[in-house]
């Protein structure tokens, strides 16, 4: 049968793993990149948020052997890590800060003319996440990474990465600290020590700052008090007359411990509202 048939058998294995060369399955997670004489040329199953799962074009497709091959680009959210990076405060403290990014790639073909493949895109955007993460914190101090002024932080982090990103065909969809510690050892100890010099200057600023503001509060009460004696004095003298003078007999006369003698003649000035009108 070989001796009778053996170019047709031949001609059938051709045709097979010609046919085999020509159909390529693009996953549902995955998006293909046909590449034509080298050059990026067309997007099977691109990414759109608004394809329901089993309804895109992800499934069989077909490609000219040796002429055209089919890339895969992953079709689902990518992880970037970064490796631990020391960061500068405003305030000087020195941070050690762990992050990570999650992306995308919404343009593959962009993608594959510009970095090639998934591995090549996160060196790209590594040391842009690096940068960008150093200049943003580097405009904050290390309280506003643990208050509500990390989100505005991350916020704009993701922003500028996701600015640059799109030239390499991805979108940035967030990017998180995961942890953001002061060196150790000396220079742990010697910001808490500033720490806590900036802590107590900040707590003597406010007791100064109340002070002021009782001084300020206490000259305006006298100063209102001032205004209700003269208005008072203004309507009765007399009344005002023996209103003073009986605070000033509490005053002179309750202080002590009861048992000093206080003598003084009846005729004595101090003593006129005891003479009746």
């Amino acid at each position: 049968m070989w001796e009778n048939h053996k170019f047709t058998i031949i001609a059938v294995l051709a045709v097979a793993v010609i046919g085999l060369m020509t159909i390529v399955v693009v996953p549902e997670t995955h998006q293909g990149v046909k590449i034509r004489a080298g050059e990026p040329v067309y997007t099977i199953n691109q990414f759109n948020p608004d394809d329901p799962y089993g309804q895109t074009e992800a499934g069989i497709w077909y490609r000219i052997p040796i002429y055209e091959r089919i890339q895969m680009v992953d079709r689902r959210v990518l992880d970037l890590d970064m490796e631990r990076e020391q960061v500068l405060a405003v305030d000087q403290q020195r941070l050690e800060v762990d992050a990570y990014a999650r992306f995308r790639i919404i343009d593959p073909v962009l993608m594959v003319q510009s970095t090639g493949d998934e591995g090549r895109l996160r060196t790209q955007l590594e040391p842009i996440l690096r940068s960008v993460l150093r200049q943003e914190l580097g405009r904050r101090t290390f309280a506003d990474l643990l208050s509500d002024a990390r989100t505005t932080a991350m916020a704009n982090i993701t922003a500028q990465l996701d600015q640059s990103a799109r030239q390499y065909g991805a979108q940035v969809l967030d990017v998180r600290i995961k942890r953001a510690d002061l060196p150790d050892g000396t220079p742990l100890q010697a910001a808490f020590n500033r720490m806590e010099s900036d802590r107590l200057e900040e707590a003597e600023t406010i007791r100064a700052g109340g002070r002021r503001d009782a001084r300020i509060i206490r000259a305006e009460a006298d100063a209102e008090a001032a205004r209700i004696y003269a208005d008072a004095y203004n309507k009765d003298p007399e009344f005002y007359d023996f209103y003073r003078a009986m605070q000033s007999y509490r005053a002179a006369f309750e202080t002590g411990d009861g048992e000093s003698s206080i003598i003084m003649s009846p005729e004595n000035e101090y003593l006129r509202q005891f003479q009746g009108r």
